[in-house]
C-alpha cells in the first residue's frame, strides 16, 4: 500500500482549474519528484496534498487514512511535514526557537535533545547559529533551518517545495546531499524542484506535470535519459 495516494485531484482558483484530475502515489521509503515548468501546478499540488488549499474534487490518503478534508495543522501529528517554497521560517525567533517549534507535537523532552543533536549533526552551522535570529541567516542557512524544523517532528513523509531555489551551487549540493541522507535514514520524500537534473538524479520515480496534468512518469533514471525531458527540462 502506498504511503501517500492521490486520486483524481482537482484544484481551482475561482473559475480557473489549476489541477485537472491528477493521480499519483508515493511508496514508503521512496524519493518521488514532481517536475515541470513554472505554472504547471507543482506547488498547488503540494498545497492541496497538505490541505493548505481546498480541493475541488478527488481524494488523498496518507498511511491508510483519508486526509482529503483533514485540517492542515493536524497532519504534522499524523506524520506529514511540509517545507514550503520560500522556507517560511519564523524570522524573528532564534534558530533554536525555530527548531523547538518544529517539535511542538511531541512530548518527550529527552527525545527533543536527541532530535536537536541529530539536526545539528546534519547541519553543524545551525549549532553555531543556535542563538542567532533566524531572519539574519543566509538563504542557504535558512533552507537548512526550514528542513531541520520539519524533521524535528520525525515525519514519515517530508514534502519539499523548491528547496534549492535561490541558493548558490555549494548550498544546492549541500541540500541535495541532505535530502539523500534523510531518505536513507528512513523518511519518505515528495519533492518539487526546478532543478530537474538534481531532482531526477536522486529520485526513485518522478511525474511530469504540464498545465495541471500529469503527462509522463517513470524512474528518475528513465526520465533523465528521455530525449523529450532533456529538451524541455534538462537543458538539451
Amino acid at each position: 500500500m502506498a504511503l501517500l495516494e492521490v486520486r483524481d485531484l482537482e484544484v481551482a482558483y475561482g473559475p480557473i482549474k489549476a489541477i485537472k484530475g491528477i493521480s499519483f502515489e508515493v511508496n514508503e521509503g521512496e524519493v518521488v519528484s514532481l517536475i515541470g515548468a513554472n505554472g504547471a501546478g507543482k506547488t498547488t499540488t503540494m498545497h492541496a496534498v497538505s490541505c493548505l488549499l481546498p480541493k475541488l474534487s478527488g481524494h488523498v490518503s496518507f498511511a491508510g487514512d483519508d486526509i482529503t478534508s483533514v485540517p492542515a495543522h493536524k497532519l504534522v501529528g499524523m506524520g506529514m511535514a511540509h517545507v514550503p517554497e520560500g522556507r517560511r521560517i519564523f524570522q524573528e525567533l532564534t534558530v533554536f526557537d525555530n527548531l523547538q517549534m518544529g517539535y511542538y507535537t511531541k512530548k518527550d523532552k529527552e527525545k527533543f535533545k536527541e532530535k536537536l543533536e541529530e539536526m545539528y549533526s546534519y547541519f553543524p552551522i545551525l549549532s553555531e547559529r543556535a542563538n542567532q535570529i533566524a531572519g539574519t541567516l543566509s538563504g542557504g542557512e535558512q533552507q537548512m533551518l526550514a528542513m531541520s524544523r520539519a524533521l524535528m517532528s520525525d515525519p514519515k513523509l517530508l514534502l519539499l517545495d523548491e528547496p534549492s531555489m535561490g541558493l548558490s551551487p555549494l548550498y544546492v549540493n549541500t541540500i541535495f546531499d541532505m535530502i539523500k541522507k534523510v531518505n536513507e535514514m528512513g523518511t519518505t520524500i515528495l519533492l518539487v524542484e526546478q532543478n530537474a537534473n538534481k531532482a531526477l538524479a536522486i529520485s526513485d520515480r518522478a511525474y511530469v506535470l504540464e498545465i495541471g496534468k500529469i503527462t509522463k512518469t517513470g524512474t528518475g533514471a528513465e526520465l533523465l535519459a528521455d530525449d523529450s525531458i532533456k529538451e524541455a527540462y534538462l537543458g538539451g
